[in-house]
């Protein structure tokens, strides 16, 4: 949790910072793919907002009303990311890169006067998008060291085991949203350098729908990875399965009979089973097999929080 934390805040940093210089960019260029970058920028800061909600809420100790915690609160709050990235940054990007590609608008040749000089406007937009892509790299370092962590934890062999396995979307959403704002911030680059050099507009105006598109692409993925968590998953089926072998490898025990996960929380993992022990077993012997079962799957993965083995008559 403290890893997810510190991601989410170091993305909320650099993409304030570079909203700011990115609408600033836009004001004395006018370039579309920049207004689409400072959307993005703009999204991607009040999507940390609403990750640190996330994780504050799903800290609070279960109640009465919610008995297994608030963990699927980090679930709900990373759904409204995708929702406002498509809409906002997403939506909003296509629409005015879809706009000045029909209308042949681009970033205005021109110059400012900067503390006294005389400055080529596209060197504002370079050196701000280089900036950018600065701040993002560190944002993305941050969170792809989070996610390799968590790899090397749980023995996931790469990106796509990752990505189909965690439950920590938090850091799953901070390290896609600062991969997607690398490649936005380098299309956007190239797209106003193509349109400077050939005088034709088009460039920096196709640049601002790639950008839309990529946004929109990715909050659908991002909206579809967290209904699945949302809906109540089980565990892996890997995992899942060195569970089950945890209860029928145990001593005493028969065989099981039912056998339910679900995550309720980035790291909570509830456990229920059926189980049929030994009929020399007394009542008590049945209840202290329990505590023992209940520890090694604990030991197995510290994420199991709830467990409920009940036993067969």
């Amino acid at each position: 949790m403290a890893g997810s934390t510190s991601v989410v805040l170091a993305a909320l940093v650099a993409n304030g910072a570079i909203a700011v210089l990115k609408f600033g960019a836009f004001l004395l260029t006018g370039s579309p793919s920049m207004l689409s970058e400072t959307y993005h920028s703009i999204s991607d800061t009040g999507n940390q907002v609403f990750l640190l909600l996330g994780i504050r809420n799903s800290r609070k100790a279960p109640s009465r009303d919610h008995p297994f915690g608030y963990g699927k609160a980090q679930f709900f709050y990373s759904f409204l990311v995708s929702v406002l990235l498509f809409g906002i940054a997403g939506w909003e990007s296509l629409q005015h890169g879809y706009d000045a590609v029909r209308h042949g608008h681009g970033g205005a040749p021109g110059t400012v006067t900067l503390a006294g000089t005389s400055v080529d406007t596209i060197w504002i937009s370079v050196v701000v998008l280089l900036g950018a892509i600065a701040f993002e790299a560190y944002a993305f370092t941050k969170a792809y060291a989070e996610l390799r962590r968590q790899m090397t934890e749980y023995g996931w062999t790469g990106l796509a085991e990752a990505f189909r396995s965690t439950s920590d979307v938090t850091t799953l959403t901070a390290f896609t949203e600062d991969a997607i704002a690398l490649v936005g911030a380098a299309v956007a680059l190239v797209g106003i350098v193509l349109s400077r050099v050939t005088g034709n507009p088009v460039y920096d105006a196709v640049s601002a729908v790639i950008i839309g598109l990529l946004l929109m692409g990715f909050a659908l993925a991002l909206a579809w990875e967290n209904k699945r968590l949302l809906l109540g998953e089980s565990v892996p089926s890997e995992l899942e399965l060195a569970f089950r072998s945890i209860i029928t490898e145990h001593p005493g025990v028969a065989h099981v009979d039912g056998f339910r996960t679900m995550f309720v929380g980035p790291a909570d993992i509830l456990l229920t089973a059926d189980v049929s022990f030994d009929d020399d077993l007394t009542a008590e012997g049945v209840d202290d097999d329990i505590g023992r079962i209940e520890a090694k799957l604990r030991e197995r993965d510290d994420r199991v929080r709830f467990t409920y083995v009940e036993p067969e008559l």
